[in-house]
């Protein structure tokens, strides 16, 4: 048994999940898929900051609007594309994809860049719309990896909604050779000016979701692998835009291999999520954080019954000095596990508590 067996075959004893648990794997799913698409891109809001906005529509600190809007966004292309992966019987249409990609970007917006020369220069981004201008990427090595052209692009995207809707048909593939073959070969087309790396993380869980696999998240702290996955393939397919379009799935084993590797990690993590339980068992952007000093998991739990105990109740209740109460509470911020709100001065505890 392979190792998306193994992993599904464990996943599926877990079915059919409780109300409950349904609603904690999905909103940790929601703030966890959201705030790492959106931080491989630049985006700089934190990941509490990222489960307030989404959760409750606050906005706690100081954050771009930009950031924000951003942010918003993607939340309702998650729900979009969840939405439209549960039409299994209707194929997959460039005019869903150019959608979802409106839907990211909200509306047309000019980029301004100087040149060396003291010129300034600029060009319009288009919401929904295929390039209408080459792209292309500077590679950790200094070279210029240029995508399809804007002539090609029309017709490559045709040719991989052809593909795909076959494919699934045929059912030769799995959904989760599937998810990685339909993601190499879109960014090899980068079919919009920008926001493709955000589309292609959607697609791929539009495809496993379609075939009742869970989805899965690509962690930001975690790029450089995502990114060394895709050069290392484009060094096997070739610098052919419509030679990567249409690579094979031999050629692309690389990236399968990455893939693959981490649908078993992501999904693990959503079987540890539902059955490890215990007072001194958190989570936080797909990991189990183990803490030292039992002190650290009885503040958090203090914290997450009662969000306005006070630093001197904290200290009686856990038993140490407040400032040992206030070393933990500075470690524990720093790290984004709890945040203390301004106007009233309770605690956010961000890390999540075994459900």
């Amino acid at each position: 048994m392979d190792k998306v067996e193994d992993v599904m075959k464990r996943w599926n004893a877990l079915l059919p999940l409780s109300d409950r648990d349904r609603e904690m794997l999905s909103r940790r799913f929601t703030i966890d898929f959201n705030y790492n698409s959106n931080q491989i891109e630049g985006n700089t809001l934190t990941y509490g900051q990222t489960e307030i906005l989404l959760l409750f529509g606050k906005i706690v600190g100081e954050a771009e609007v930009k950031d924000l809007q951003e942010m918003t966004a993607s939340n309702v292309g998650l729900k979009m594309m969840t939405e439209e992966a549960q039409f299994k019987d209707v194929p997959l249409t460039q005019s869903f994809i150019r959608t979802l990609h409106r839907t990211l970007l909200r509306e047309d917006y000019t980029v301004y860049r100087n040149l060396p020369g003291g010129q300034t220069t600029s060009y319009v981004i288009h919401a929904g719309q295929y390039k209408t201008r080459s792209n292309s990427v500077i590679t950790r090595y200094g070279d210029r990896f240029e995508y399809a052209s804007p002539e090609e692009t029309p017709a490559l995207m045709a040719d991989l909604v052809e593909w795909y809707n076959d494919a699934e048909r045929e059912g030769v593939l799995t959904p989760v050779e599937l998810a990685a073959m339909f993601h190499y070969r879109y960014i090899r087309i980068h079919p919009f000016e920008d926001g493709n790396g955000r589309i292609a993380r959607l697609m791929v869980n539009y495809i496993l979701s379609r075939h009742n696999y869970p989805m899965i998240v690509v962690r930001s702290r975690k790029k450089q692998q995502y990114f060394e996955a895709l050069h290392n393939t484009d060094l096997t397919v070739g610098a052919v835009p419509s030679d990567g379009a249409h690579a094979s799935k031999r050629e692309i084993q690389r990236f399968l291999t990455y893939f693959t590797n981490l649908f078993v990690e992501e999904v693990s993590y959503n079987i540890r999520f539902l059955t490890e339980r215990g007072e001194n068992v958190w989570w936080f952007d797909g990991e189990r954080i183990n803490f030292r000093s039992d002190s650290t998991s009885k503040i958090l739990n203090l914290m997450y019954a009662t969000p306005d105990i006070t630093i001197r109740r904290l200290s009686e209740e856990v038993g140490i000095n407040t400032a040992a109460v206030n070393k933990h509470i500075k470690q524990l911020t720093s790290k984004g596990y709890i945040q203390r709100t301004e106007n009233d001065g309770t605690w956010r505890v961000v890390i999540t508590p075994s459900i």
